[in-house]
């Protein structure tokens, strides 16, 4: 089908997918990043990359402050790099210095999804440290709570849908991306 494996055109700056954990930031980001022919980057598995460790050891062992000033180091060198997608952990929008940067160098894109969506795509896995309690989905409900007004402050707001593709989803934050002046440039044929 058109559109689906074609390129759409090739990004100026970075688009940075943010929201959170089952949003569909790096399921979206991979599909994305072909549409657009741009490098898919994952700034979680760049830091359990460097620290040889995944983000729950390194949470366990040296605790969320530590992790979050390392994923704003990466955030950082990812975006000083060549365009691309780049895939951000839950709560890398958080912080005030990573919402400037991601601004300042990038697009930020949130993948805006309700919390049934989110529990339907989260409640099976046991990769998130975050919820690792006694009431995962009720701890779900409260980190969205509090992590939606800074979501919120997102340049582009892509909504999710019950049913909607992977695929589906990229030609949707595609469109949108498609508003910001000079962010896409198109295939020229040869």
């Amino acid at each position: 089908m058109e559109g689906e494996t074609g390129i759409e055109g090739h990004l100026t700056r970075s688009v940075v997918l943010v929201g959170m954990m089952g949003s569909g930031k790096t399921a979206v980001g991979t599909a994305l990043s072909k549409m657009l022919d741009s490098a898919f980057l994952d700034s979680d598995h760049e830091i359990e990359r460097a620290a040889q460790m995944t983000v729950a050891e390194i949470f366990a062992r040296d605790g969320e402050p530590f992790f979050r000033a390392r994923e704003s180091e990466v955030l950082e060198r990812l975006l000083m790099g060549p365009p691309g997608v780049i895939s951000t952990g839950g709560g890398a929008f958080l912080s005030e210095k990573n919402r400037e940067l991601i601004n300042r160098l990038g697009v930020s894109v949130w993948l805006k999804a309700d919390l049934e969506i989110l529990w339907n795509r989260v409640r099976h896995k046991n990769t998130r440290p975050l919820l690792r309690t006694a009431d995962p989905k009720r701890t779900l409900s409260d980190l969205l709570a509090a992590r939606l007004p800074h979501y919120e402050k997102a340049q582009i707001v892509v909504e999710a849908e019950p049913g909607l593709s992977v695929q589906g989803m990229a030609r949707k934050v595609v469109s949108h991306l498609r508003e910001v002046d000079g962010l896409i440039e198109e295939v020229k044929d040869a």
